[in-house]
């Protein structure tokens, strides 16, 4: 039953027009204010609110969240506040009212869209996005789906608004795995049902959106009633390793682009889908050509999936092709390096050699880039390994396959093996949530790794949360030594601007010095984005890209990383390296 009645008022300040709806922890108001107009209200029940929805400090993240939504496609905040009724502590959220109707109750009433009003919607929502992820701190919003989506009477689907950030995170914040009983699981990217949201994962619901509204149904569905999450979870990770599949339709302006955008949309490596919301619109404008993505490889009903792993001599230019970080390659050199292309004169003294490293810090760092590199300048063959390669939902098959990559690399030996996402492969077994056959991997990477070093083979481990991984991974003799990747610095700012402008038409005269001053805390992938959408804009106005050019776009462009991240990254840092960190206690509950 609602707390607050029709004519009732809530802290004197808004009137109930019509109860709406009652949800786990909150119920929604249609009030009017004190002026008479209409407005949405969400009052929010602290005691039945979950640790994971207050920040640090103890504020309510979705109240903190909606004090930043002012975007024509959000609703727009006007109001919150705190108040005690009924012996209860309530918050509440006041925003813009919109009198409408959600996207699929319209086309479920006036039938499907055509591709150009499929694109108006995506891009209208893709508009919603990239203003909450260009957020000092970006905005994750973790539960696109086309139910929260919104059209107001006009009906006009340019003004569509994106509804509900109940479940929406700052980037900077722990994550949590979603409950799948409450969520719709079909729209979540894989890192999403493992409790990692991050920009990417937006993207990939935006990609299921369009799916659906191209295809008139999900690109995966099947029956979870009787499942538990960990089913649900193992089940999509199984039908999504097939070919996604693309309905025959006949449908005007329905070509090769629009099914390539889908397909990259829809990716289940973070790195292979659009990277930015401007990106996905600029491909749905047709200013960028997406490329078909190559098949995958089949797997049968029935059938494992066997570990995939590449295999390369390493050969190339080393540390030489590493821009800047010189501080980190010298030390490298004296504590990994010397040891393990010298370990009879090390062993001569008792120093044992090193089983491997851990390469940690934010997104975007450069961590596959250093680790192949590393292989380069030691001379050793190099595999690539992401944890869904060795993950398999048969029983044992997992540590079979963990078995078959060490033994794959002490044949091929000296090896390094890169373990990208450690976190993902080898969890904190002191979570709860770990589920029994990933304990049985933990188990097995930790025999494994064992004396790697005398066999020829050096495991590096990447993550961007090294605080999530089984704190027995990290003790000597395994991953022995630990490494903080950070933004590139100044000096590798202006090298890397070179790298990516030396085969393009560009200016003479290019400042990179000042080009640096301008990115602190930009990491390669930003470096990247800005050469290239500066490109694109040079060959628009078809001149040489220029000085000018440049600082127009890295004006327009935010660095992915905000310094409440970096902040956050320094912390870690500080953990890894055993100094002492205050603590933050549990938030209070109350005012």
């Amino acid at each position: 039953m609602f707390l607050f009645q029709k004519g009732q008022t809530i802290d004197n300040r808004y009137t109930v027009v019509f109860p709406h709806k009652e949800g786990t922890y909150a119920e929604t108001y249609r009030v009017r204010d004190t002026s008479g107009k209409l407005r949405f209200l969400k009052l929010i029940y602290y005691s039945k609110l979950q640790y994971s929805q207050f920040d640090k400090d103890g504020s309510i993240i979705e109240v903190e969240v909606a004090k930043l939504l002012n975007h024509p496609n959000v609703c727009k905040y006007m109001d919150s506040g705190k108040l005690i009724a009924n012996g209860q502590q309530l918050a509440y959220i006041v925003t813009e009212f919109v009198s409408g109707e959600t996207l699929d109750k319209k086309i479920n009433r006036d039938g499907d869209l055509s591709v150009y009003e499929i694109k108006q919607v995506v891009k209208a929502l893709l508009s919603a996005l990239q203003y909450l992820h260009t957020q000092s701190t970006p905005i994750i919003h973790n539960e696109v789906t086309i139910q929260n989506l919104m059209l107001d009477l006009s009906g006009t689907l340019e003004n569509l608004k994106l509804i509900d950030f109940g479940y929406a995170r700052f980037l900077n914040q722990e994550p949590a795995k979603p409950n799948l009983k409450q969520l719709n699981p079909f729209y979540m990217a894989p890192e999403r049902l493992n409790g990692v949201g991050c920009v990417q994962s937006d993207l990939f619901s935006v990609g299921v959106v369009l799916y659906q509204l191209v295809y008139d149904e999900l690109p995966w569905f099947f029956d979870t009633s009787r499942m538990s999450d960990q089913q649900i979870v193992e089940k999509l990770e199984s039908v999504r390793e097939h070919m996604l599949r693309m309905p025959e339709i006949d449908l005007f302006e329905y070509d090769e682009q629009l099914k390539n955008i889908i397909s990259k949309a829809l990716s289940t490596e973070v790195e292979e889908r659009f990277q930015s919301a401007g990106e996905f619109i600029k491909a749905l404008d047709g200013e960028i050509q997406v490329e078909k993505p190559a098949p995958k490889q089949k797997v049968k009903d029935g059938e494992k999936k066997e570990a995939s792993i590449p295999r390369k001599v390493a050969n190339g230019e080393g540390f030489a092709a590493i821009s800047g970080m010189d501080e980190l390659k010298e030390l490298l050199q004296r504590e990994v390096i010397d040891v393990i292309t010298n370990p009879e004169e090390y062993a001569r003294y008792g120093l044992t050699i090193p089983n491997g490293m851990l390469l940690y810090g934010p997104p975007g760092c450069g961590k596959t880039f250093f680790a192949k590199h590393f292989a380069e300048e030691v001379g050793f063959n190099y595999m690539e390994v992401k944890p869904s390669t060795l993950k398999s939902k048969w029983v044992n098959a997992t540590q079979e396959n963990i078995g078959k990559m060490f033994a794959e690399a002490e044949e091929n030996a000296p090896t390094v093996i890169f373990i990208d996402e450690m976190n993902e492969l080898v969890p904190n077994r002191d979570n709860g949530n770990v589920h029994e056959m990933t304990l049985g991997a933990v188990n097995e990477m930790l025999a494994q790794m064992d004396r790697t070093g005398e066999k020829g083979i050096f495991i590096i481990g990447a993550t961007n949360y090294p605080n999530m991984i089984d704190p027995a991974i990290l003790r000597a003799g395994r991953l022995d030594k630990k490494y903080y990747l950070a933004p590139p610095d100044k000096k590798a700012r202006e090298l890397m601007l070179k790298m990516y402008l030396e085969k393009r038409p560009y200016d003479f005269g290019i400042d990179y010095e000042h080009l640096a001053d301008l990115t602190k805390n930009y990491v390669s992938a930003d470096l990247k984005l800005i050469v290239d959408d500066a490109s694109r804009k040079a060959l628009v106005n078809k001149s040489k890209i220029t000085q000018r050019i440049l600082e127009e776009v890295i004006a327009s462009t935010k660095p992915s990383l905000s310094e409440k991240e970096l902040q956050k990254y320094e912390r870690i840092k500080a953990e890894m390296n055993g100094e002492k960190i205050e603590t933050n206690k549990r938030p209070k509950i109350g005012f």
